[in-house]
Formats: C-alpha cells, sequence, structure tokens
C-alpha cells in the first residue's frame, strides 16, 4: 500500500540533496570546529558559511544568529534568556493564548519565578488583535511572544503590526516562526522582531538543529553554559552535519518557495472545498485566507479525532489530530479551546498538513476516503442521531 504524508507540520522529510550536503561532515569533515587544527577549520567554515546563509534568508547579520538543537530550545532561550538579562527594569510578559507549549510552559515557569505573564485570547480565526497586544502593555512589560503562524490552525497572525507597537514602546518582541521559516516569505526588519525562533526539521531538513536569532543589542543571558561557543551565547559542540544541513535546507525553500506555495495553497482550496462541500456538519479551524499554505484543520462533529486518524492510518494516510507535542494528551487542544469551540467539537478535529511531496492523486485519494471513514464513524457513535 502506498503511503500519503499528510502530517508535515508535525516534521517534514529531510530532502535527499540535504542527505548529501550532510554526508562529509560524518566522516571526511568530522572535525570540532573550536579545534584550531585544520580538521577544525574546515567545520568552522562549513559553519560561519551556514550561519551566512541562514542571516541571507531572514534578512538578517551573520552575528544574530545563534545555532541551536530546534525550536523548543530557541523559544526557551528566546523567553528565559530576556526575561532574566532584564528583570531589573521590569517583569512583564505578554503572549497569547494559542502558542505552542515551547512558548508556555517556559512562560509559566518565569511567572514561578515572580515574572507577572498576561495570556492574550484570540478570535474565532485565531488572530490576536494588535490593540489587545497595545492595551495589556503596562510600564513593567520587558517582552511581547506571539508566534508567526499557528502549528494547529494555520492562521498567520499580524507580526508587523504588533512589532511595531513593541517597537514604539522599547519592548523587546519575539516570534515563533517553527511553522513558517521555509514556507512563506520571512524577513526579521519587515516583521520589527527582535527574536526569532526557527527548526530545521520543519523545512526538509535534519531533526536536531535549529537557530535563533537574536538583533544586535538585544540583552539577553546565556541558557546553556559550558564553553564559549557562538561567542558565548550558547554552549555544546556544534553539530556540523546538522547546520550544514540546515543551510541547504532554507538554501533549497527559497529556491521554491514561490512554486511550492501556489502548488499546495491549490491542493489545500481544493481539500477544504470538497470536505465541505461532502461531509455534513463540519467546520473549518482557522482564518479562511490568513493561513499557511499547506495547512488544513477541520472539526467534525460527533465523532472522535483520534479514531479518524486510526482508520485513515489503516487507508495509508497520515494525518494529526494537532499538535504533535501533545498527541498523547487525552485533554482537547488548548488552540481549539481558544478559538471558541466546545470540548466535544474540539476533540473531533483534524490536521492535515501537506509538503514538498504532495502530489494531486494524495489530495484525491483522501477527499474520496475521508467521507466514507467519517459516515462509518457517525453510524457507530452515539452522538450522531442522522
Amino acid at each position: 500500500m502506498k503511503r500519503i504524508y499528510l502530517d508535515y507540520a508535525a516534521t517534514t522529510p529531510t530532502d535527499p540533496l540535504v542527505i548529501e550536503a550532510m554526508k562529509p561532515y560524518f566522516f571526511e569533515k568530522f572535525g570540532n570546529p573550536s579545534s584550531i587544527h585544520s580538521e577544525g577549520q574546515i567545520a568552522r567554515k562549513a559553519i560561519e558559511d551556514a550561519r551566512q546563509i541562514i542571516a541571507s534568508f531572514l534578512g538578517a547579520k551573520p552575528e544574530e544568529i545563534v545555532f541551536t538543537c530546534g525550536g523548543t530550545e530557541s523559544n526557551n532561550f528566546a523567553l528565559e534568556g530576556v526575561a532574566f538579562a532584564n528583570e531589573g527594569r521590569g517583569n512583564h510578559i505578554i503572549i497569547s493564548a494559542i502558542e505552542h507549549h515551547a512558548v508556555i510552559e517556559p512562560a509559566k515557569f518565569l511567572e514561578k519565578k515572580g515574572f507577572r505573564l498576561t495570556i492574550l485570547g484570540v478570535d474565532k480565526y485565531g488572530l490576536v488583535d494588535p490593540s489587545d497586544v497595545k492595551k495589556a502593555i503596562t510600564d513593567k512589560t520587558i517582552l511581547i511572544s506571539i508566534m508567526h503562524a499557528n502549528n494547529e490552525i494555520g492562521t498567520i497572525e499580524p507580526i508587523e503590526e504588533i512589532g511595531k507597537i513593541a517597537r514604539e514602546k522599547g519592548i523587546y518582541f519575539h516570534t515563533d516562526a517553527v511553522q513558517t521559516v521555509g514556507h512563506i516569505p520571512v524577513n526579521v526588519d519587515k516583521l520589527n522582531v527582535d527574536l526569532l525562533s526557527l527548526s530545521a526539521h520543519k523545512f526538509y531538513g535534519p531533526k536536531g538543529v535549529g537557530a535563533l536569532y537574536i538583533r544586535k543589542g538585544t540583552r539577553i543571558f546565556r541558557f546553556l553554559h559550558g564553553g564559549d561557543q557562538e561567542k558565548g551565547r550558547r554552549a555544546s559542540t556544534h553539530n556540523t552535519p546538522g547546520i550544514v544541513g540546515m543551510a541547504k535546507a532554507i538554501q533549497l525553500c527559497k529556491e521554491r518557495m514561490v512554486e511550492e506555495m501556489e502548488f499546495q495553497s491549490k491542493l489545500r482550496d481544493f481539500l477544504i472545498r470538497r470536505i465541505l462541500e461532502n461531509i455534513p456538519d463540519v467546520c473549518l479551524n482557522g482564518h479562511p485566507n490568513l493561513r499557511l499554505p499547506n495547512n488544513v484543520n477541520f472539526s467534525i462533529k460527533y465523532i472522535e479525532g483520534e479514531s479518524m486518524i486510526l482508520h485513515l492510518d489503516l487507508l495509508g494516510v497520515s494525518a494529526s489530530t494537532g499538535s504533535a507535542c501533545t498527541s498523547s494528551s487525552l485533554e482537547p487542544s488548548h488552540v481549539l479551546l481558544a478559538i471558541g469551540l466546545s470540548p466535544e467539537v474540539a476533540h473531533g478535529s483534524i490536521r492535515f498538513t501537506l509538503g514538498r511531496w504532495t502530489t494531486e492523486e494524495d489530495i484525491n485519494y483522501v477527499c474520496r476516503e475521508f467521507p466514507k471513514v467519517v459516515e462509518k464513524l457517525r453510524k457507530l457513535s452515539p452522538l450522531y442521531n442522522k
């Protein structure tokens, strides 16, 4: 049976060209970049070349890129690093109710350490209102963190406008761009951000490597202590193959972005239209227009999301009920609750996320088979009486 992978928001396959770029750094060019001998300096050059490539993609300076092990570390680094470095001038942090747990949890950790936390609500599409951000700011506010696009429902936030507000008030602004980098244009100056998190495995790079953009002049404490790698900002021996792979992945995304955005948006809209036409009592979650090109999230009334996922898996289709980081939880999605869905409806959510190797044939298959799955499960559901 052919497998159809529609969970690209959870992780992407590593592009074969990325793997080829990484291979030499496992054996031929394996040196420690901190070593001063030739092997070490070859690895060092590869890292600095990668830093330049990633900085160029983001419209940043190379020295503003700090390599990490992924999005979770980058988010923790941004929130905790800025909070502890600036607690002398304030203790207030603002986030949204639909942030990834990699932002929510460090924010709550800081709250336990004495910082004051404001969690902003969103509208029915998952949009943060910039005026709500402005109203929440106090003279003690030191950091605002709002994600660029939501990982579950795909809504793209008004980051540029929020960034202007933060800049006018002299407040540091961080965005979790893990779902957007490599998929839509991301420029740190246009977005008006001081810090931005990204993760390679979300854009066809390897797992276990990411980066944090830190605007020059940002007061931030180091997150990992030990050696003086990354100019003393992040200790640990560099993951040279991973960093090289991330740079190659971002190069490929830059070359293919316009074409991929257009194709995936076309498939996304076709899938949305067909499902809404052929399945009753279903709603699209997230903004109808301001959403990622590859994201589709539905709530299907009267049945459980997990049941849909398991039945689709038997048909060769991999999808998700939401964030992979909370897939083992029995609690309904905090994102879907935040946009106003009841727990019962939220439990019936399913997310399809498309990617580089998704085809029209794949989407046609899902459009044909998914309504059958829903019909079968509803016949078994005591909640469905039609």
